[in-house]
């Protein structure tokens, strides 16, 4: 069984005992601004592996990355969007299509040319992104198809193939939070595609179309 670790922002013996699983390869279970998360280092290949098989998601499926600031998505993704319109969008349950960049593992997501990219408003997790040097591979903490979680138990299966549950307690300020965040293809400078809305769709549009006067693509 994983170890369970309860939520404390300023538990730093916390950030350094989740890191410690995530840098020999091992996935983990924590809470995001959204849903309970499954999170393993996206440029080991291993723990990329490790995390498709314990969520049980085709490989054809593609898995977003987490990072804690604006500064390091160009370094993962090939930025089509002005500063300013990043950081309107994050951190913030979104999560931003871009073509990938040739510094991300090429084992992870191969079968498309595109990343997802997210910056959770949630501290702790930026600050363990911050602590293990480079991004997470992201994904909702159910078997796929299963409703997303918003507490530990909802995905109690998937206990006994984690390193470490962090338990942050029941999530969800609103009906809308099991959606998961807000999928948005930017990868086309000016235009837009809402691949999923998730929970934050109408904040996104307003942001992209009235703030920023992005078209929305068909």
């Amino acid at each position: 069984m994983p170890e369970l670790l309860p939520l404390s922002d300023a538990d730093w013996r916390l950030c350094s005992t989740v890191r410690a699983h995530l840098q020999r390869g091992a996935v983990v279970a924590l809470p995001t601004d959204t849903v309970y998360g499954l999170a393993a280092l996206a440029q080991h290949e291993h723990a990329v592996a490790q995390l498709y098989k314990v969520k049980r998601r085709c490989e054809l499926k593609p898995v977003a990355i987490c990072v804690s600031r604006v500064e390091e998505v160009q370094r993962w993704a090939r930025v089509t969007t002005p500063e300013p319109l990043l950081r309107a969008l994050l951190p913030g349950p979104v999560t931003l299509v871009f073509e990938r960049s040739p510094a991300l593992n090429p084992h992870l997501n191969p079968h498309t040319p595109l990343v997802g990219v997210r910056i959770p408003d949630h501290p702790f997790l930026r600050r363990l992104v911050a602590r293990c040097g480079g991004p997470l591979a992201l994904t909702s903490a159910n078997v796929s198809g299963a409703p997303s979680p918003l507490r530990p138990d909802e995905f109690a299966e998937l206990h006994p193939l984690l390193a470490c549950v962090v338990d942050g307690g029941a999530l969800g300020g609103s009906a809308l939070a099991r959606l998961g965040s807000t999928v948005v293809d930017l990868s086309q400078a000016g235009t837009f595609k809402i691949v999923r809305a998730g929970s934050a769709e109408a904040a996104t549009r307003r942001v992209l179309q009235e703030e920023h006067g992005w078209t929305e693509r068909v």
